[in-house]
């Protein structure tokens, strides 16, 4: 199977000049299986893919073959190698842009490079895939229909303002957490939202994928003494009308 990859036709006062697109690639959030096809192929065919971490992204392209050269792009150098990256695209370079694991711009610096490319008249291409939020949702027994995702809490700063503020938003709600901070993160959650249904989603796709269900004071308990590792996704049932 082939998937072209063209670059977009941008006029200016010279004539016309080629631009290379910019291409948004989801990667699985684990199972490197979880690759699509035509992700596979983008990847294979740009010159440069910009990676968050390089060295987790190559496991995935040698897995699949790939030898497209990379380049490192995260929060600590975006401004440099954003503006380096523009230029090469302008020159008609195509770029993929992948994050550590799942669809970039998901806590990580896509919004940065899009604005930049958008500046630039340079084409976005979105390819689509694995999203850990997405997953979460969608095998943790609560409403899909309408939800929020707010990402990571606050560390400090605000943070029991932005929980209460959030007890009151009646959507689902999916959130990202660490290991280190799940018990403290599901204590304060049962304290401000009461004893809602949640459920607590850790390692999807990979070989210690576990889904925790139940009430924000059942997951506190067996989390409690739990040995918690890897990557967690949390949902938490919206605010009911008896609630407000």
């Amino acid at each position: 199977m082939f998937f072209a990859v063209s670059s977009a036709m941008i006029s200016n006062d010279n004539g016309l000049l080629d631009k290379g697109s910019l291409y948004v690639v989801s990667t699985p959030i684990g199972n490197l299986d979880d690759f699509t096809y035509r992700s596979v192929e983008v990847l294979k065919q740009v010159q440069l893919i910009a990676a968050e971490d390089t060295r987790r992204t190559r496991i995935l392209l040698n897995h699949y073959q790939i030898k497209t050269p990379l380049a490192s792009y995260h929060t600590h150098n975006q401004e440099k190698k954003g503006r380096q990256l523009i230029d090469l695209l302008k020159e008609g370079k195509d770029v993929a842009l992948v994050s550590d694991a799942g669809t970039p711009g998901i806590s990580d610096p896509l919004y940065h490079l899009v604005q930049l490319a958008l500046n630039d008249a340079v084409t976005i291409v979105p390819i689509p895939g694995p999203s850990a939020l997405l997953a979460a949702l969608t095998v943790s027994g609560l409403p899909m229909d309408r939800f929020i995702f707010e990402g990571f809490l606050p560390l400090k700063k605000r943070r029991k303002t932005r929980l209460q503020e959030l007890s009151q938003e009646r959507r689902t709600l999916v959130l990202y957490e660490s290991p280190h901070r799940i018990r403290k993160t599901l204590k304060e959650l049962h304290e401000v939202f009461g004893n809602r249904k949640a459920a607590v989603a850790r390692e999807l796709t990979k070989m210690h994928e576990e889904v925790m269900r139940g009430t924000l004071e059942e997951l506190v308990a067996l989390g409690k003494d739990k040995n918690w590792k890897g990557e967690i996704t949390l949902v938490i049932a919206g605010c009911s009308e008896k609630e407000r």
